[in-house]
């Protein structure tokens, strides 16, 4: 097992490798002369100028991408070009709320999820696996901005019972915290919750087919033993794959809602960095997602045996 875990995080390496150099060339994929595009329209030959030699754009591109990996290698994501702060602390600044809206996510989402998949499995064909899936298709039909403006409408709006917009840490309270982020988490989870419940649903209703559920029944094995232990147990390895997966969609989402909802959050820095064109700040934080993407599924990946023992590396 330690000679595949060695072997698994070593794949990673190329994996963000290839993610590296796409994000460097980030820089010259756009179009036109990226200084031009940073100075604006009226700009002096000069600053268009100082811009370049600013973000090195004079220097050969080699020169250029090993000055750069070199410096990521160090913690030094390089200079946002508008606030004139380093990418690393602009970065360390938002990632609590990005971090905290995730987690809430992530866990509502199973939490609702699993429970609704093994029962529409379990009632199979019947008007309860209907509605599920149902709920399944208009949640991940539907865009995220979409359902955080009808929740703000209803819960914030007419009902008053959550604040409309905004962040507040957990320093200053679990209450307002989970106030500000309620909204958020249910927003943006119910796509996620549509991901999970459709593949739960699916992986147990074929090991619901196996001949050791047909044997456990035939014992008088009662239905939550049945359904948790056998079933879902066995079946737990592709919805845990399927989770790791639906991390790139969580972490698209979280760019949208961060803007529905004005969540200073790495989402919210990402939207205003494109709209700025601070390609450093773009670069720094499409490469901290694609980390924390490729570290999620190298766990996942880790979890197998822990989840099945009849797996083993």
């Amino acid at each position: 097992m330690y000679a595949y875990i060695i072997r698994r995080v070593l794949s990673t390496i190329p994996v963000m490798a290839v993610v590296a150099v796409f994000v460097f060339l980030l820089l010259y994929l756009t179009p036109g002369d990226p200084a031009v595009v940073i100075a604006g329209d009226y700009a002096r030959p000069e600053d268009i100028e100082r811009i370049r030699e600013q973000l090195g754009l004079n220097k050969p591109l080699y020169v250029q991408f090993f000055t750069w990996v070199g410096n990521v290698f160090t913690g030094d994501l390089g200079i946002s070009i508008f606030s004139n702060m380093p990418v690393l602390k602009l970065i360390g600044q938002r990632l609590e709320p990005t971090l905290a809206l995730a987690i809430c996510t992530m866990i509502f989402a199973v939490v609702v999820a699993v429970p609704m998949g093994v029962l529409a499995a379990w009632k199979a064909h019947t008007w309860v696996d209907r509605v599920v899936m149902i709920f399944a298709v208009l949640g991940f039909s539907a865009p995220v901005f979409v359902i955080g403006y009808l929740l703000m409408w209803v819960f914030s709006l007419n009902l008053g019972w959550f604040p409309v917009q905004g962040y507040k840490p957990i320093a200053e309270g679990l209450g307002p915290f989970f106030a500000s982020i309620a909204l958020p988490t249910i927003a943006l989870g119910l796509v996620y919750i549509a991901l999970i419940a459709r593949m739960t649903r699916a992986s147990v209703m074929e090991v619901l087919t196996e001949d050791y559920v047909r044997t456990a029944r035939a014992k008088g094995v009662n239905n939550r033993t049945l359904l948790m232990r056998h079933a879902l147990k066995n079946a737990s390895v592709p919805i845990v794959t399927i989770i790791g997966v639906g991390v790139a969609l969580l972490i698209g989402g979280v760019v949208v809602t961060e803007s529905v909802f004005n969540i200073p959050g790495l989402g919210r820095l990402t939207i205003d960095a494109v709209l700025r064109r601070d390609y450093p700040v773009i670069q720094g934080v499409i490469l901290i997602f694609s980390g924390i993407y490729v570290m999620v599924n190298l766990l996942i990946d880790l979890s197998y045996s822990l989840l099945d023992p009849r797996i083993r590396y």
